[in-house]
């Protein structure tokens, strides 16, 4: 625990165990007695640091390239078991969308700390699947039936552009099936392949938002805020539904204000019309992701944060997630609230009726419900 404790630490640059050590308590104690008072010391006062908003100290200047991944670590592999699966952290103890993925590529080049992506594939090479168009066109999908795809939850759905052919094969998919909605989530700005190549209606452009702040610190490599709703507004303008993940939403010092900020410069940017969803959601973690998330140490607060069980994970309180997903759906006008589509991505169902004063009694309702107003908005607008 004291290393787990030093560690923690050090990546959050809070100095050493060392400053919470007070002798003057610790007195004429001996032996397992005086080693007992020094831990629990050490241990109220890692506690203490950890459970209290952190602060984040902003450079002058923010970085404005996104990561470039060396090209000897990509590579093309065979196909093992299936290419499309279920959403890796779906569950029914908390409200799902039952998203199912296509896992066409395998690995993130960016450095996001608290990924989980890294706790799904060990090693720093991006996979490829090859023959990806064929795989695809051996799925055998329901056409009387509504599904509802993403592409970014085993990497990222745009840094890759059309590599090894990615984008020709899920645009033609796309087509071939006007009953998906295939998702594309990204927190890059690379659309350059659809400035040239019109994409279906049926599919959907998001981006996954955060505070400048947050981008800077704990989403390292990735496109600045900026980038990110630049590349949203030019999708827009040539056509495609695009929409927006406020996810995670990170607590700390000014996050409030920054949340709200952030939704007023997106109602300032886009026309409820063409926007299909927004989604919030925060940081949430099994034990494999934050033994990850130490094993690299890298410079990050972000498990500087209280923790507490939720449905077998571990996330905010429920009193924080109620917090920051008030005040910041709270910040969008009424035009959004009837127009888009709003929902909270894997969180508890007891948030959703003080949050959004609607709720649903099971994923399967919530799943009709999203894919309803998905087609409904994309056969509206797009179609």
């Amino acid at each position: 625990m004291l290393t787990e404790f030093s560690a923690d630490m050090l990546c959050w640059n809070a100095g050493s165990l060392d400053q919470f050590y007070r002798p003057e308590e610790v007195g004429p104690l001996k032996g397992k007695q005086a080693a007992g008072k020094i831990f629990q010391q050490f241990r109220d006062g890692y506690e203490t640091l950890k459970n209290r908003k952190k602060r984040y100290k902003d450079p002058d200047v923010f970085p404005t390239h996104e990561r470039i991944f060396p090209d000897d670590q990509i590579i093309e592999v065979e196909l093992k078991g299936n290419i499309m699966g279920r959403c890796p952290v779906a569950s029914e103890k908390t409200r799902c969308c039952n998203l199912q993925t296509l896992d066409a590529v395998q690995q993130c080049g960016f450095d996001c700390s608290y990924c989980s992506i890294q706790s799904f594939y060990h090693g720093n090479t991006v996979r490829f699947i090859r023959n990806l168009m064929s795989h695809l066109d051996s799925l055998e999908l329901d056409p009387e039936k509504k599904y509802h795809i993403g592409t970014g939850q085993s990497s990222d759905s745009l840094m890759w552009g059309n590599r090894f052919g990615l984008l020709d094969a899920l645009c033609r998919f796309a087509s071939d099936h006007p009953n998906v909605i295939l998702e594309m989530k990204s927190k890059s700005s690379g659309i350059d392949y659809f400035l040239k190549n019109k994409p279906p209606a049926n599919m959907v452009f998001t981006w996954s938002l955060n505070s400048q702040t947050v981008i800077h610190h704990e989403e390292k490599g990735t496109a600045s805020l900026s980038k990110r709703l630049e590349s949203a507004r030019m999708m827009a303008d040539l056509g495609s539904p695009v929409g927006f993940h406020f996810h995670p939403m990170v607590w700390y010092e000014g996050c409030l204000e920054d949340y709200r900020a952030l939704a007023l410069r997106l109602t300032d940017a886009f026309q409820p019309e063409e926007v299909v969803m927004v989604s919030l959601g925060t940081l949430t973690f099994i034990k494999p992701v934050l033994k990850r998330i130490r094993e690299r140490m890298s410079a990050s607060s972000i498990l500087q944060m209280p923790m507490e069980d939720c449905a077998g994970k571990l996330s905010y309180p429920f009193e924080i997630k109620k917090e920051l997903f008030s005040s910041l759906y709270q910040a969008f006008p009424d035009s959004w609230k009837e127009s888009v589509f709003f929902y909270m991505c894997m969180e508890q169902v007891e948030l959703w009726e003080p949050v959004f004063g609607r709720s649903y009694e099971s994923n399967a309702r919530f799943e009709e419900d999203m894919l309803n107003a998905y087609q409904k908005k994309i056969s509206r607008h797009y179609g």
